[in-house]
């Protein structure tokens, strides 16, 4: 399942994330940006009551983290670039 994912363009970046990259790489896939896809995301979520409680873990799970950095690439504070 990740594989499709990818495939479609569906991957958590590894610039840009505030808790897991969902809503990141669901802003990148579609153009639009990380807040503003946020912004939506939440939007939607509202109008489906707890639905943030399954959807988030599920899209976090599904959705592959982008590939990593070669080594040594860091950037502030060691973390990967």
């Amino acid at each position: 399942m990740n594989e499709y994912f990818a495939r479609q363009g569906l991957v958590r970046p590894l610039q840009g994330r505030i808790l897991g990259g969902v809503c990141a790489g669901l802003g990148r896939r579609f153009g639009i940006s990380a807040w503003g896809a946020r912004f939506l995301f939440v939007l939607i979520l509202m109008l489906i009551p707890g639905s943030q409680i399954v959807i988030y873990p599920i899209l976090w799970v599904l959705m592959p983290s982008e590939g990593r950095p070669a080594a040594g690439m860091t950037g502030p504070m060691g973390r990967a670039a």
